[in-house]
């Protein structure tokens, strides 16, 4: 096995020092950088150089890339989504692009009812004023600066019932709230946790809705002024599944008429955050630094998986292929 090449181009935000990446080590020569690039240039091929394996994060692999890198077989993501990847070129050229389906479905499900709740309670906001001294020179016994919502029967709209939209329902449905969904592949488990209906009507009928599909062509910028004009006045949007799901001047613009009574978002649609993106400045706008995807656990498991789908290709069976 050491007769392979493997090289990470942007570990960092997957170990920053508190995993091993010993099972991806024993399986060849391997080299990790801390960081790359996010943009095109001509350091991606020269740090893959001859390399079998390309591991990356959110460094893009591109076509111009893979003609200047004639030795690579295989490129495996350390994430799910797999767009940073000419997956089209890598197919032409039999480069085998696996991804790592299934880590997080429980942690982003958990930071994505958080943000909601955060929403809702304005936790951080209320224990710094504490802090600061207001509820010991308060005259009453309690006090609160945000209207506190009361979630119980009320309706949620889940776009996207994959494995994080279903295990969201799941704990949306224990909060007492009714759930919709809406998703272009149903079955009968999706079916038991909420109720299919068509995008319109979800729209229209939820107080919150929560983005958890992927990022398609026509998913993109879902969230429109168009969108947002058929949903119930005061809605809550929450979205930790990609920022291009959004059109953010739409949605600052909504806020700010109130429209949208409030957003909680964990991505965006340029990371990081460009300082002139409009939902800085947006009335009531959460936003949180990408890290739904970061718990300890959840980063192990993608670490294990990697070495699994390295394995996998070296062994001639390869797993979690997404370049077919």
């Amino acid at each position: 096995m050491g007769k392979y090449k493997i090289v990470v181009l942007d570990g960092y935000r997957e170990n920053p020092g508190d995993l091993d990446w010993g099972p991806v080590a024993g399986l060849g020569d391997l080299t990790v950088y801390d960081r790359t690039s996010y943009e095109e240039s001509e350091l991606i091929a020269e740090r893959i150089g001859d390399a079998d394996i390309a591991v990356v994060n959110k460094t893009p692999v591109s076509r111009a890339t893979m003609e200047k890198c004639p030795n690579l077989k295989a490129i495996t993501v350390l994430a799910t989504g797999y767009n940073i990847v000419d997956v089209e070129c890598a197919a032409e050229k039999g480069i085998t692009v696996m991804n790592v389906p299934v880590y997080g479905t429980w942690v982003v499900s958990q930071y994505a009812v958080g943000l909601l709740l955060e929403v809702c309670s304005h936790y951080g906001h209320h224990e710094q004023a504490v802090k600061e001294g207001r509820w010991a020179s308060d005259p009453d016994w309690c006090f609160w600066d945000y209207p506190l919502i009361e979630l119980y029967g009320k309706t949620a709209g889940i776009i996207g019932l994959g494995r994080i939209g279903k295990q969201t329902a799941k704990t949306l449905g224990a909060l007492g709230m009714k759930v919709l969904a809406y998703d272009a592949h149903e079955d009968e488990e999706g079916a038991a946790l909420a109720r299919y209906t068509d995008l319109d009507t979800l729209l229209g009928q939820s107080d919150v809705i929560f983005l958890h599909c992927p990022l398609f062509p026509d998913t993109e910028k879902i969230i429109n002024k168009d969108t947002i004009a058929k949903m119930k006045d005061g809605v809550i949007l929450i979205n930790n599944s990609r920022g291009q799901l959004v059109c953010e001047q739409d949605l600052a613009e909504a806020l700010n008429s109130g429209k949208v009574y409030a957003a909680a978002v964990d991505v965006v649609r340029t990371e990081p955050i460009l300082a002139d993106n409009p939902l800085l400045g947006a009335k009531n706008c959460i936003i949180t630094p990408h890290i739904s995807w970061a718990a300890k656990e959840a980063r192990q498991r993608i670490m294990e998986i990697t070495a699994e789908n390295i394995q996998s290709w070296i062994l001639g069976s390869p797993v979690n292929v997404v370049s077919r």
